[in-house]
């Protein structure tokens, strides 16, 4: 094991870090492992404390990164005290853990990441034998719960929520969140400024590159925008989680309108969820078995841009909810790093950091408005180069290379104190 100072030189070493995640690493937060990455790129040893799967070791080295894994496993479809029991068991295990390695391993940096908030008082010990803490809000539980459960930010249950967030977030020498909008929602239930800071979801560039990924299509015939098939078809695409809030009933509907007029045009809905049932049973029911297709087949990260750049258009309709209003899908941050033209839902994070240059807007829950978007795209492709030009200019200036210099930053300054 590497030793804090240089025995002959008094020297010092390198930081250590150590996040926890109720998640399974890497595959389950493309957030934490780009975060990890950055960290032992600058020099910084890093552990991560996670979700266990029944075949997975309790520890494994990945890419650098020491893993350690509960015996606790993720039950999505759970209810509501399911879950709760649920994290309250990773909690009392993970606190465990943490406390035991950082009795062994000193770290000068422990970053909790939620789902839940509370989960952050694991680091109570590290805090309080020297370490600085962050935690990480990759979604603020107020507005996920309010809008899951059908109540008002003002409702005894989510005013509960409230008070955990804002304890928790007290207990953290630093919070960080992924949009400005969020941030400013911190601040104003009562959190410092200067203690709170935004570190997007964009795309990784070193995976996520239209230059690479164009040259790597060009024997298949594919230009640099519109990679339209041999058949003939237009291609849509949608990637990621399948929940009701994204609203892919609604692109299923808009296809049923569309096919009519352009009976080319084809969706592939690639991943999982759960709402891909329901989400399959309405294809059968609409009887878009041509024109749909699902695909949940693992692809790793670094295989995922070429199969997006199979598609001339992406579509993210998600619908504008309290929470779901002000997420800015990494998806959309994505397709933009790729040159893939967008049509997306004027959501209110969406519309902040994207404007009618980057994306085709249609106004959210309107399935006829998303029609017009689409035969608008498919009558006059010449606007899909437009559209993925545009977005070069959120690539230049929110992109990892940026973000994760900023964060790595922060987390030397915090491990410094």
């Amino acid at each position: 094991m590497t030793g804090k100072k240089n025995n002959s030189n008094n020297r010092e070493l390198s930081k250590r870090h150590c996040m926890v995640v109720h998640a399974y690493y890497p595959f389950g937060e493309t957030r934490v492992e780009r975060q990890a990455q950055a960290l032992l790129t600058n020099g910084i040893e890093v552990d991560v404390i996670c979700l266990g799967g029944s075949s997975q070791p309790a520890q494994a080295t990945i890419d650098g990164v020491q893993v350690y894994r509960l015996p606790v496993q993720r039950n999505k479809g759970g209810s509501f005290v399911a879950q709760l029991f649920e994290y309250l068991a990773f909690f009392v295990l993970a606190s465990i853990c943490l406390s035991k390695l950082h009795l062994r391993r000193h770290y000068d940096v422990v970053q909790v990441h939620n789902l839940p908030d509370f989960l952050v008082f694991v680091a109570l010990i590290p805090k309080l034998t020297g370490a600085s803490i962050i935690l990480d809000l990759h979604d603020l539980m107020p507005e996920f719960y309010a809008e899951r459960i059908q109540l008002s930010m003002n409702s005894f249950p989510v005013r509960l929520i409230r008070w955990q967030e804002y304890l928790s977030c007290r207990l953290a020498n630093h919070v960080i969140t992924v949009t400005e909008l969020w941030r400013q929602s911190l601040i104003e239930r009562g959190q410092p400024a200067d203690r709170v800071s935004v570190v997007m979801n964009v795309a990784d560039d070193r995976v996520f590159n239209r230059d690479t990924v164009a040259a790597m299509s060009t024997d298949n015939d594919h230009n640099s925008v519109q990679c339209e098939a041999a058949d003939g078809r237009f291609r849509l695409i949608y990637h990621g989680v399948m929940d009701y809030r994204h609203g892919l009933d609604l692109a299923l509907e808009a296809i049923n309108l569309v096919r009519r007029s352009a009976p080319e045009v084809h969706l592939t809905l690639h991943g999982g969820g759960p709402y891909r049932a329901t989400l399959v049973s309405l294809t059968d029911e609409l009887g878009l078995q041509d024109n749909v297709q699902f695909s949940n087949r693992l692809v790793p990260t670094v295989e995922l841009p070429k199969l997006l750049r199979e598609a001339d258009l992406a579509i993210v309709p998600y619908r504008d909810g309290l929470f779901t209003g002000e997420i800015l899908p990494t998806k959309l941050m994505e397709y933009a790093a790729l040159g893939i033209p967008s049509i997306a839902a004027r959501t209110p994070a969406i519309a902040t950091y994207f404007d009618e240059t980057m994306i085709e807007f249609f106004t959210p829950g309107s399935v006829d408005d998303l029609v017009g978007s689409i035969m608008k795209l498919y009558e006059d492709r010449t606007l899909l180069t437009k559209l993925a030009n545009g977005a070069e200019k959120f690539n230049r200036h929110y992109n990892w290379a940026r973000v994760s210099a900023e964060y790595v930053a922060l987390v030397e300054k915090l491990g410094a104190r």
